[in-house]
């Protein structure tokens, strides 16, 4: 008998983000294990049309209620998240009879499957992606320790608290959550991957496109995804002109966009490099590979903060699985992906002169370019490829089902 598990999301594809493709993969993995997984979205996810709608060979039941007169209310507009989830969860739970509610972060959806699970008897697998009032506070949506910041993170504990299992993306999320008193044995780490058949290795430089963006016979630096506050871009922006006086042919890609897309610009243009910093804008999917290919270092310079330093993101491993030089901010995340001199470059975080120090001395010692591609595509290789992780869900499932687990496609 086959195993059916019900998914409940913050939103899905076709919305790109690291949070949709980490579903995508999750999904597609699970399905090649022969499970049957079944896919539902919170009133967040953005309106497409339909109660359902398939994306990529996957159907996603949309939860109704996005446009609520309480949605911009704190509190008050949670709580109606809450209930629109749990009316739609009940409606699908009694149709697809699944054996297992995986909720995914925000603990919005945790809170619903929690309840729905309760009174269905159907245990609750809690996947923690990143503590939301830590992203609150990056995006000016809340204050540390204010009061929104600690209901927020209360909800997040009552949701630990009472899911059978939890898993989480890195040891960062996972030592804080024991910091808050939850058992170690139930949580499991199912880290980012990559899906290493979409990530041949660089491939030769799109010439035309170099030549419109000015990049032609140039040494780039870039930064590929979305433009927020704890990236510190602005940082690699402030590094700019010491870089400049040891390399004057280096130049800056950006592609993207964002809420710090102006600041940005504006910074460049103030400390007089805005000539050397290009800005291409949002790429359609199919065609970021063509600037991927035109870096020849790609550079994460998170900052310090308790986000970072807790949180692995995806970035700088799609960027080694291509075969990339990676140089990042020596922050907890990044430290989880990258050792220091073998498989990449850390320089320390929140500091420009720092980050142009250890570009400076990357760029100027291209013998070690070819070690450093090889290593950090052979980690993606050996140990942050999807079936490896996803196979790890396993046990979890297996763990919550106990005897019930019988009989049905669990083990891989």
């Amino acid at each position: 008998m086959e195993l059916r598990i019900l998914h409940i999301l913050d939103h899905s594809i076709p919305v790109h983000s690291g949070y949709t493709f980490r579903t995508r993969a999750i999904l597609e993995q699970q399905r090649a294990l022969g499970w049957k997984t079944y896919h539902m979205t919170s009133p967040k996810h953005p309106e497409h049309g339909g109660l359902e709608q398939e994306v990529s060979g996957l159907k996603f039941y949309r939860t109704p209620g996005g446009r609520s007169a309480l949605s911009g209310v704190p509190v008050l507009g949670q709580l109606a998240v809450i209930r629109a989830l749990e009316r739609r969860l009940e409606e699908l739970v009694e149709t697809i009879r699944p054996d297992v509610l995986h909720a995914h972060s925000p603990a919005l959806n945790g809170v619903a499957a929690v309840r729905v699970g309760r009174r269905r008897g159907i245990p609750v697998v809690y996947e923690v992606r990143a503590f939301w009032e830590d992203a609150a506070v990056d995006h000016g949506t809340a204050r540390e320790g204010g009061v929104r910041y600690r209901l927020t993170r209360s909800m997040e504990t009552y949701v630990l608290e009472r899911a059978a299992a939890v898993t989480t993306i890195c040891e960062g999320l996972r030592r804080d959550m024991v910091g808050r008193g939850i058992p170690e044995e139930r949580i499991t780490v199912i880290p980012n991957a990559v899906d290493l058949a979409h990530f041949a290795g660089a491939g030769a430089r799109d010439g035309q496109l170099a030549e419109r963006l000015g990049l032609r016979n140039r040494c780039v630096i870039g930064f590929i995804g979305s433009f927020y506050a704890y990236e510190g871009l602005d940082l690699l922006v402030e590094a700019m002109p010491a870089m400049l006086a040891q390399r004057p042919d280096l130049r800056l890609l950006f592609v993207g966009g964002g809420v710090q897309e102006e600041y940005l610009k504006s910074r460049a243009s103030a400390l007089g490099v805005g000539d050397r910093v290009v800005f291409a804008g949002r790429v359609p999917h199919d065609e970021v590979q063509k600037y991927y290919d035109l870096v020849d270092v790609l550079v994460y310079p998170r900052r310090s903060m308790r986000l970072t330093e807790l949180v692995t993101p995806l970035k700088p491993l799609e960027a080694m699985a291509q075969g990339r030089l990676v140089a990042a901010s020596d922050v907890g995340g990044h430290r989880e992906l990258i050792e220091n001199g073998a498989t990449g470059v850390l320089f320390s975080p929140d500091d420009p002169q720092a980050l142009a120090d250890a570009l400076g001395d990357l760029l100027g010692a291209e013998e070690r370019w070819p070690a450093l591609r090889a290593a950090g595509r052979r980690f993606v290789e050996e140990q942050r490829n999807w079936p490896a992780s996803v196979a790890r869900y396993a046990q979890v499932y297996e763990t919550v089902l106990g005897p019930a687990s019988h009989g049905r496609r669990v083990h891989v």
